[in-house]
């Protein structure tokens, strides 16, 4: 008997060239999903374009580091290449996951394989034989050119994000007979190449939907929790649990169904529960000054408007609104605007002794695996309030019409991100200042203490403060 007929790799790869399934459950040690099972079969039958889009939290990596490893290990010579919209997406997920797995592989197998920072290569031949990580910019689609071997394997993780021109520049590395794509992520677009798989082009991939409530990984709380949030109906809903795209008809943050309901309900108000103001400072000759008062479950008032960007002016008009007050009557915190001339604002304010805090709603949220920024967190916050159903606006048409009229759109990584004041100036509308003063009221760990607890120091930073506030 030769060496070679004696060969135990060879043995192995006979074992398992064709079926990944028992790859997963004998050499990996794990029980793949129905769903992961699938997608494995798929590829070992030869199908060249897969297309998956699901819910969040259902495997999507695992699966597709499986896939890799799989295939990586059971032919030669093969280039495999993983790419994400960005650095992040790629390294700190989907790579991350598939070292991980890597280092669950009996240790003969480990060590054929060289570990590095973006690369996974056989030791004995590192160009014929590898894994890539490569991220898809717009900017460089020339990134996912040229990947030519007997058998290439290209996977696209947050697909909905990767770039038109990335999926053009690859196409030709993927018409060989042996190479096969595989697209995966969150269906947060309803238009792009990731959409086309599964609409226009559904007849060339085979596609496939993994939902949330099929998923064993995914907690019933989870879904609970995302209903309630943003209402079994909603775009959010649908992307993020059901794995479905979302309906271009519904887009707005705020229904206007929530905002009309406020406006015609009694409610009961602790009347010791702490007071607290927003305060949107104008930024530009058009825009106006907003101070909205709002007590727990109830915002006192009309929001107040000034023309102008007089940041003096507006400060002794704050001023003149507290000294108006009774000690009692008067607000805990003042949460304003810092960005720009909102910062002149809280200083000139705190040097009068005013409980003022600057919010910058460009930073992070608390909530980071869901809002792109604080201003998305915050805008939901008040759209959650107003959702409870035991909240109150007093009748204000231009409050109500702001409300409703920010757009909100998910980012290539699946996180929410509400239409900027910028944007809506080129859609021709003007800025929701009396919405961003109302919103801002929901950067206060006081505004939520509606039995009228204690306040917080008002010069405690607030972003890390808000995990938890509704």
């Amino acid at each position: 008997m030769s060496a070679a007929q004696n060969n135990p790799f060879l043995d192995f790869v006979k074992r398992y060239r064709d079926d990944p399934v028992a790859f997963v459950r004998e050499v990996l040690g794990v029980e793949p999903d129905p769903w992961q099972e699938k997608l494995l079969t798929w590829i070992a039958e030869g199908e060249r374009r897969i297309s998956v889009r699901s819910g969040h939290g259902v495997g999507k990596s695992t699966g597709a580091s499986w896939a890799m490893i799989w295939y990586a290990t059971t032919r030669y010579p093969v280039k495999v290449v993983v790419t994400a919209p960005t650095s992040a997406q790629l390294y700190d997920a989907m790579f991350a996951e598939l070292k991980r797995w890597i280092k669950e592989l009996p240790p003969a197998l480990q060590q054929l394989w060289d570990v590095k920072q973006d690369r996974v290569e056989l030791k004995a031949s590192p160009t014929e034989a590898f894994i890539s990580a490569r991220t898809s910019r717009a900017e460089q689609p020339e990134a996912l050119q040229g990947i030519h071997s007997e058998h290439v394997l290209l996977v696209a993780d947050e697909a909905s994000g990767v770039p038109e021109q990335v999926f053009e520049a690859a196409a030709g590395s993927m018409s060989g007979e042996n190479a096969t794509t595989i697209l995966l992520g969150n269906p947060v677009r309803g238009s792009g190449f990731f959409y086309d798989t599964h609409h226009r082009l559904s007849g060339q991939w085979k596609t496939l939907r993994v939902s949330c409530e099929d998923s064993p990984r995914v907690s019933k709380a989870y879904i609970q929790e995302m209903a309630a949030r943003y209402g079994e109906e909603s775009n959010a809903f649908r992307v993020r649990v059901l794995g479905e795209f979302p309906l271009t008809d519904d887009d707005t943050v705020i229904p206007l169904e929530l905002v009309e309901a406020a406006t015609q309900r009694d409610v009961e108000t602790n009347p010791h529960a702490p007071i607290v103001w927003g305060v949107d400072v104008a930024r530009f000759g058009s825009d106006k000054s907003a101070l909205a008062k709002r007590q727990a479950n109830q915002l006192l008032e009309p929001v107040q408007t000034r023309s102008g960007p007089d940041t003096m002016q507006l400060t002794g008009v704050i001023k003149a609104a507290w000294d108006a007050l009774i000690p009692s009557e008067r607000p805990v915190e003042i949460l304003v605007d810092s960005i720009g001339l909102g910062a002149g604002v809280v200083d000139r304010l705190r040097e009068l002794g005013l409980p003022a805090r600057g919010i910058n709603v460009s930073e992070s949220p608390s909530l980071g695996q869901t809002y792109s920024n604080l201003r998305a967190e915050l805008w939901y916050k008040a759209r959650a309030w107003l959702a409870a159903r035991d909240s109150r606006l007093p009748p204000d048409d231009d409050l109500k019409a702001e409300l409703v009229t920010p757009r909100y759109k998910f980012t290539s990584s699946g996180k929410i991100q509400v239409e900027s004041k910028d944007d809506m100036r080129k859609r021709g509308l003007p800025s929701p200042d009396r919405a961003d003063a109302f919103v801002l009221t929901f950067a206060s760990d006081a505004a939520t203490a509606l039995h009228g607890g204690l306040a917080r120091s008002w010069n405690q930073p607030i972003r890390r403060n808000l995990k938890g506030i509704v």
